[in-house]
């Protein structure tokens, strides 16, 4: 039996605060297959957002393991994990974090920068990545000259940019108008289908959950 791409082990999460240790995921067990489109759902305070960092390498864990396509990604140094999030995940945040004095061919360039790619390979994948994302004609407009949902589909051309396996998406509907929503989810649906991305995304919105293949509950920290 094929093994996960993405195998959460007994995980545990927990902050310091003062004294006082505040308690935010309980005994995590989970498998997720390469190409899946899981959504987590639960109200805030759950332990969404955590889960969704632990997994993508920005957080570790007090206790438990992760492996993703068999390696333990919770045994390696803050360097090696740095290394391995810009090669393997693809980060899309509910604000897009674009840089307002760059172009949107710009700002899908800068995580090509810590690549080994020459300045024309660099170019060439953001440009592809905007083509991909349905804005190879708006590339040369700034933040400002764009509407919303064509910034977040700027920030999804920056997330593919390096081709990673695996997208973690926080909330990427929540600021935008149901229309544009709809497009960016359309869009992650593709990529999902067409390009077998394994997609994680955490939402409070039921209209954004049914896009993906499963759906995930986490109350008070723990998987429903």
């Amino acid at each position: 039996m094929e093994s996960p791409f993405i195998e959460v082990v007994g995980l545990f999460k927990s902050y310091q605060r003062d004294s006082l240790e505040i308690p935010v995921l309980r005994n995590i067990t989970l498998n997720i297959s390469q190409g899946d489109f899981l959504a987590f759902m639960g109200p805030s305070g759950s332990g969404k957002t955590t889960l969704l960092n632990l997994i993508a390498g920005i957080d570790k864990p007090t206790s438990g393991k992760i492996f993703i396509a068999g390696m333990d990604i919770t045994e390696l140094s803050e360097t090696e994990l740095a290394v391995w999030r810009s090669q393997n995940v693809g980060f899309i945040f509910q604000f897009y974090n674009l840089i307002p004095v760059l172009t949107a061919l710009e700002n899908v360039e800068l995580p090509l920068i810590l690549t080994p790619l020459s300045k024309k390979q660099r170019r060439s994948h953001a440009e592809t990545a905007l083509h991909v994302v349905g804005l190879a004609e708006r590339m040369h407009h700034f933040p400002r000259q764009l509407s919303g949902g064509q910034e977040q589909r700027v920030a999804i051309a920056r997330a593919i940019a390096t081709d990673p396996a695996i997208l973690v998406a926080d909330e990427p509907t929540g600021d935008l108008d149901k229309t544009s929503a709809e497009e960016v989810l359309e869009l992650m649906d593709r990529l999902n289908r067409e390009l077998n991305k394994t997609i994680l995304m955490v939402t409070h919105d039921p209209r954004a959950a049914e896009r993906a293949r499963f759906i995930r509950n986490l109350e008070k920290g723990e998987l429903a």
